[in-house]
């Protein structure tokens, strides 16, 4: 019999009376003490934590306010230096149900990162899959693989993992903007690599192009350069720009007013990420998209398995998550757990957006869900 280290078991087993339970008596006692010791757990005293009828997710929603996010990533550019010990200024968000761990959520990782006028974050990589998305503010050029990405507002860069990467700041000014991860989902199934890189980037590197390497070769839409296909892993183009995506979502909610299709529902365009190579996620673990939500309206409450980040790129609105609710505006960042219902009402207007609506940049766990067939959605019905 497995004898528990030191004598004590991690196992604690009570015998309590209830609906189709045993009878509690000192043999029934004396049969827990007996699983206890050989490390056993019955599943009739178990089963409705390890399958409950709907996800119950150990994150909460929360919100967090940009400008104290911004403020305090500001303080720490003036006391906290860049290099080899954390590698990035990087300062994550702390579910508040999530034992002060570095996690937005179960699966997610997100953090504003500040780099000062000057600076470079040195290299490495790392299975983790992430991504850059900045919500104002330019200057900044990330290298992915010794090619030189422009940040600019509006912009999402991933990354797929294994990537070397490093950042420099060419301009006279800070400059913030998040980062995502899936650091939780690889750190609990214990996957995770990770690398140092050369501490110092080449002159050649910190070259300040105004489109990269892999914008040249993939971002032409719907075109794909054959001397490419195959080789790499992940999305290859490295910047998605936010001409695009605000083109994109306008044309939607103008098709809408002229009587034609092209909205997932009145008055919320929607557009995700893809890989330009097979027309996929644009990660392997990570699914991005970015909302429009014209003013005035409220969009149905929506479930989803998998958690999800959310950042307020432009606008203001009201966000209901679950029993949480907020006013949000440019900047602040919001998480939705599993199967949390949520709602957003628009309440920008020409004075806040520069679209006169909700803009919000997604990002959530859906691939991961959707490779293991339990990605589930559902939408309620509202009547007017």
């Amino acid at each position: 019999m497995t004898e528990p280290r030191d004598g004590v078991s991690p196992v604690s087993l009570t015998a309590e009376e209830g609906p189709d339970q045993p009878s509690v008596t000192p043999a029934l006692e004396d049969l827990y003490r007996g699983f206890e010791k050989a490390l056993l757990v019955p599943l009739w005293t178990r089963i409705g934590d390890l399958m409950p009828e709907h996800p119950r997710s150990r994150a909460r929603p929360h919100r967090w306010e940009w400008s104290t996010l911004l403020d305090l990533a500001g303080r720490s550019g003036d006391l906290v230096p860049v290099g080899r010990g954390g590698e990035r200024r990087a300062i994550a968000l702390a579910n508040p149900s999530l034992g002060g761990r570095p996690y937005a959520t179960s699966t997610l990782w997100a953090a504003i990162q500040y780099l000062m006028p000057g600076e470079d974050a040195p290299e490495h990589r790392h299975t983790q899959n992430a991504f850059r998305f900045v919500v104002e503010g330019e200057g900044v050029w990330t290298v992915v693989e010794r090619d030189p990405v422009p940040m600019r507002r509006g912009d999402f860069l991933p990354q797929t993992g294994m990537n070397w990467h490093a950042h420099h700041n060419a301009a006279d000014h800070a400059m913030a903007w998040i980062d995502g991860l899936d650091i939780p989902f690889q750190y609990d199934i214990e996957a995770q690599f990770f690398d140092f890189g050369r501490d110092r980037l080449s002159e050649e590197e910190h070259t300040t192009p105004d489109r990269s390497r892999s914008e040249r070769l993939w971002g032409h839409p719907g075109l794909v350069p054959v001397s490419q296909l195959g080789r790499g892993r992940g999305t290859p183009l490295l910047c998605y720009r936010w001409a695009d995506t605000d083109a994109a979502l306008t044309d939607q909610l103008e098709l809408e007013q002229a009587g034609h299709p092209g909205t997932v529902e009145p008055g919320h365009a929607l557009v995700r990420y893809t890989d330009p190579a097979h027309g996929g996620d644009v990660l392997p673990t990570v699914r991005a998209q970015f909302h429009r939500v014209r003013s005035g309206v409220e969009t149905a409450p929506r479930r989803e398995t998998g958690s999800s980040v959310y950042q307020v790129f432009d606008g203001s609105g009201q966000v209901t998550a679950g029993d949480f609710s907020w006013s949000v505006t440019r900047g602040d960042l919001f998480v939705v757990p599993s199967w949390t219902p949520l709602s957003i009402r628009s309440q920008a207007s020409p004075s806040d957006s520069d679209s006169g609506a909700l803009d919000l940049f997604q990002f959530s766990d859906a691939p991961i869900l959707s490779k293991l067939d339990l990605f589930r959605t559902h939408t309620e019905e509202t009547h007017a």
